[in-house]
């Protein structure tokens, strides 16, 4: 039978107008009925549902597309949880491994054809948990899958969601989780490990266990159409029982040599760099993240055109990354 969840998103989704989500939605509980093993009524909602789309197509009436931003912000409670992004970042401006990249590709594309997986009872992969070295790309990837579908990016702010009050955080999730399932948008949670940590912690306390078994109980729960990311540096300190809620874990890397020196020269197209020795400039971008390279090149950028110039020479630039590794301690 339907969830809860799922009947008041079709009410929702109807009185809204919003008929391609009111169409997916029921998709949904078709889907689930098929897995519950209820293959007859699944075949008759599917029925009814091609029977009202050919219908309306008759009648020159075409669905309503989802509507990925019925608010411009966050507000009431939700201002103090959410901020909320427009992101225009897209793949081309990310230095990714092969592998990596198909990965990413591979959610990108069943995003674009949610409809179509559902049709035959797929989800698409929408619940992301990335994990890996600061500055790797973690928070980027949320940009770019934002920007390739033209969708908000909502990022949970934790200092308004993490409160002392017994309940009070839980409660706080339950409306982010209900915009989750109203308003199609990227969410990020960033920093996870603030909120995923494990359960059996010798420092933690019953309001943080609770926490994360209300989250628990969110994440698999929610089937709506939005995707949610969350993202840590810390992958060791999230409880073990978060990882089999996830649809994918990714893992991001410090970038190879070949990624470094790709990364620099995109920094640095817009400035002479034929006399620029790559091989030391790799050599000195040893051990630093993506993000860490980009800074080390545009401060050397910055100096060479308040120098007067815009040719870029290897000393310059070799300072630049040295210093990344010296601001790091």
């Amino acid at each position: 039978m339907a969830t809860a969840e799922q009947i008041k998103a079709l009410i929702r989704s109807h009185a809204e107008g919003d008929d391609e989500r009111f169409f997916s939605i029921a998709m949904q509980l078709a889907a689930h009925a098929a897995r519950k093993g209820q293959g007859r009524f699944a075949k008759e909602l599917r029925a009814l549902i091609d029977n009202a789309k050919n219908k309306m197509k008759q009648h020159g009436i075409e669905a309503s597309p989802v509507k990925p931003v019925p608010l411009v912000q966050p507000r009431g409670e939700l201002s103090g949880l959410l901020s909320v992004s427009y992101p225009k970042t897209r793949f081309a401006e990310m230095v990714l491994g092969g592998t990596l990249r198909g990965r990413l590709r591979r959610v990108l594309n069943e995003q674009r054809q949610f409809a179509k997986l559902q049709e035959y009872g797929l989800s698409p992969c929408r619940k992301l948990l990335l994990v890996g070295h600061p500055g790797t790309g973690k928070t980027m990837t949320a940009s770019v899958l934002a920007g390739e579908m033209h969708f908000p990016l909502f990022t949970i702010l934790l200092d308004g969601l993490i409160t002392k009050y017994m309940g009070e955080t839980a409660a706080k999730l339950r409306l982010i989780f209900d915009a989750i399932g109203q308003t199609r948008a990227v969410y990020l949670f960033d920093e996870f490990d603030a909120l995923g940590s494990r359960r059996e912690a010798q420092n933690d306390v019953g309001e943080i266990r609770r926490v994360l078994n209300s989250f628990l109980q969110f994440l698999e729960q929610d089937e709506s159409a939005s995707l949610v990311i969350c993202a840590t540096n810390h992958p060791d300190l999230l409880d073990r029982a978060l990882f089999r809620r996830f649809d994918d874990v990714i893992e991001y890397d410090l970038p190879s040599e070949d990624q470094a020196k790709e990364a620099m020269k995109a920094r640095l197209s817009l400035l002479g760099t034929s006399s620029v020795d790559w091989q030391k400039a790799v050599q000195a971008s040893g051990g630093l993240s993506y993000a860490e390279i980009v800074r080390g090149c545009e401060q050397a950028a910055k100096d060479v055109i308040l120098a007067g110039s815009l040719e870029l020479d290897t000393d310059r630039l070799v300072t630049a990354l040295e210093e990344r590794h010296t601001n790091r301690g």
